[in-house]
């Protein structure tokens, strides 16, 4: 079953017809009434989610993974690459920009599935303690609850340099070292700083908790 969570009621009946049109069971939900659908749902229940316009969606998106691995696509009214990030950052798995036809949805849906099963089989992962975050060492994205945090080279990097040393305390410099030593002296040490301020942003927004303590002019550690 697809779920359609759409403050307007319009939009929401159009994609549950169109899905309903595919011979693919759907059903909208108000976004309040979603999450305790869900939790009292078997985990197979849901084969994916469309989030339209509904308050705090990326709030609601942490909530949703938390629940079911279901792929979500968030439908978008207009061309914000910010909003689209934060959505990304966030854990939607894809957003498209309305109109969109309900074919494309499913396509998209069945490619974040493949994805989930080709990257099972892959090399294990570093895990923090709780088991949700995975980080990899040859360069694909982390995983949080199974969902991929889209990070830019510098900030991956880190996180993976932060997996490696676990319980480690770091100062800025080795960080520094370990990210940017090919480009010697082009680049200021403390620029540092800015990328793990923004990486414990992503992390605290998707896991509700910082994993990386930091401490004045001591450093950083890792401990998941």
């Amino acid at each position: 079953m697809y779920i359609v969570v759409d403050e307007r009621p319009s939009v929401a009946a159009e994609y549950v017809a169109g899905f309903n049109a595919q011979d693919v069971p759907a059903r909208s939900l108000k976004a309040e009434e979603f999450l305790a659908w869900l939790a009292a749902k078997p985990a197979d229940a849901l084969k994916g989610i469309v989030l339209g316009e509904c308050a705090d969606r990326a709030t609601r998106t942490a909530a949703i993974r938390s629940l079911s691995q279901a792929p979500i696509i968030a439908l978008n009214e207009t061309r914000s690459l910010e909003q689209t990030l934060d959505l990304f950052t966030a854990g939607i798995d894809d957003v498209v920009r309305r109109p969109v036809h309900v074919r494309e949805i499913l396509a998209r849906a069945e490619a974040i599935r493949r994805r989930g099963i080709r990257g099972e089989a892959q090399a294990p992962a570093a895990q923090d303690r709780s088991g949700r975050l995975k980080v990899f060492a040859d360069g694909r994205d982390p995983e949080i609850d199974g969902v991929s945090l889209i990070l830019p080279r510098r900030e991956r990097r880190i996180l993976e340099f932060f997996a490696q040393q676990r319980g480690r305390q770091l100062s800025r410099a080795q960080i520094f070292n370990a990210v940017y030593a090919d480009h010697g002296s082009d680049v200021e040490e403390s620029v540092v700083e800015g990328h793990i301020s923004k990486l414990r942003k992503k992390l605290r927004l998707r896991l509700g908790y910082d994993p990386i303590e930091a401490k004045r002019l001591a450093g950083y550690t890792f401990v998941g």
